[in-house]
């Protein structure tokens, strides 16, 4: 029990710090999401080329 109460309180900590954070520097955040996005498509690319390479050999 103690345990989903810590886990209950460390998403909702982890929400507020998300909201403050957008709030209080909208700006930044923006940029740490198109940072985040542009890692994922590179990952996603790279598995894909290397997906084809191993296909295509």
């Amino acid at each position: 029990m103690i345990a989903v109460n810590t886990k209950k309180i460390v998403g909702l900590s982890a929400i507020a710090l998300v909201l403050f954070f957008v709030i209080a520097q909208p700006g930044h955040a923006a940029g740490m999401v198109n940072n985040g996005v542009g890692f994922l498509r590179n990952s996603a690319e790279a598995v894909i080329t290397f997906v084809s390479n191993v296909f295509n050999s």
